[in-house]
């Protein structure tokens, strides 16, 4: 597939933090060539910013970006991506895959402004695309075959891991794994000041508590146990860790986190509606 793939033509409309983010990664793994990838963003300086420094075309005309594109990645924010589809309907290649990381925006919203025929996959990557560790949850629309939503996966898992969901669950997905980094980082430098707290260096805190978070997501990904069995493993009978984990129980650290989600997951719903 990414052999494949490095024939289409691609056009990012979009490109922003998370749009920048994924073209970047594209170029650097070669899954994309440069001179088949263009991208738009809203001001021209940024345009001849992003064109010499990716070696792409940029400009800010989303129409003439999207003529001849094997694939139209949407990365505008959900308030304007309606503007978007209407300024692109005319343009686009009946044979175009449409694929959106527009945050709530569902895929009969995009199929409406581009015609029911259009081929469209909603994605929600999240931002640790960056360094290649992402996590994107991926649903398919009315007219989407399976090659599509191939060609999505292969796009997504370049930069991380994919999952197939149903669209009804996409938002979850954004409250979850797109959110879900900030809240990990919030984890992650609670537990450095703790280290600071108990008399380590700043970096070494750091460096601990970091490496600890990435190992233990690393152990759940490879074995495929229950955090909690894992969590179980570390807890010796009267040992430190059973003391720190009743801290973490009074604090309400668990349903804190749960209703984090709960509450970003429901945020989610609501952007496209905001104008």
């Amino acid at each position: 597939m990414n052999e494949n793939l490095g024939d289409k033509k691609l056009a990012v409309l979009g490109t922003g933090k998370l749009g920048g983010i994924l073209l970047r990664a594209y170029l650097k793994q070669g899954l994309f060539k440069p001179q088949n990838v263009t991208a738009t963003v809203k001001h021209g300086e940024k345009a001849a910013k992003l064109a010499k420094e990716m070696g792409i075309s940029a400009s800010t005309e989303n129409r003439t970006a999207v003529r001849g594109a094997d694939i139209v990645l949407l990365g505008v924010k959900p308030q304007i991506i309606g503007d978007v589809l209407q300024e692109i309907s005319g343009e686009l290649s009946p044979n175009a895959l449409v694929v959106s990381v527009a945050a709530s925006v569902p895929t009969s919203y995009i199929e409406q402004r581009l015609g029911a025929k259009a081929a469209v996959v909603r994605v929600m990557p999240n931002t640790c695309s960056a360094v290649n560790c992402g996590m994107a949850g991926i649903c398919r629309g009315a007219s989407t075959t399976e090659q599509h939503v191939e060609i999505a996966r292969a796009m997504f898992d370049a930069v991380g891991r994919t999952v197939v969901v149903d669209e009804k669950n996409m938002d979850a997905v954004t409250g979850l794994s797109a959110s879900g980094p900030a809240f990990a980082y919030i984890i992650l430098e609670s537990l450095a000041e703790a280290g600071v707290k108990v008399g380590l260096a700043r970096d070494v805190a750091t460096l601990l508590a970091a490496q600890t978070m990435k190992g233990a997501a690393s152990v759940v990904l490879e074995t495929g146990d229950h955090p909690a069995l894992l969590k179980d493993a570390v807890t010796t009978p009267a040992g430190c860790t059973i003391d720190g984990i009743l801290e973490l129980e009074e604090g309400k650290l668990r349903v804190t986190l749960i209703k984090a989600v709960v509450k970003a997951t429901q945020r989610a719903g609501e952007l496209l509606f905001e104008k």
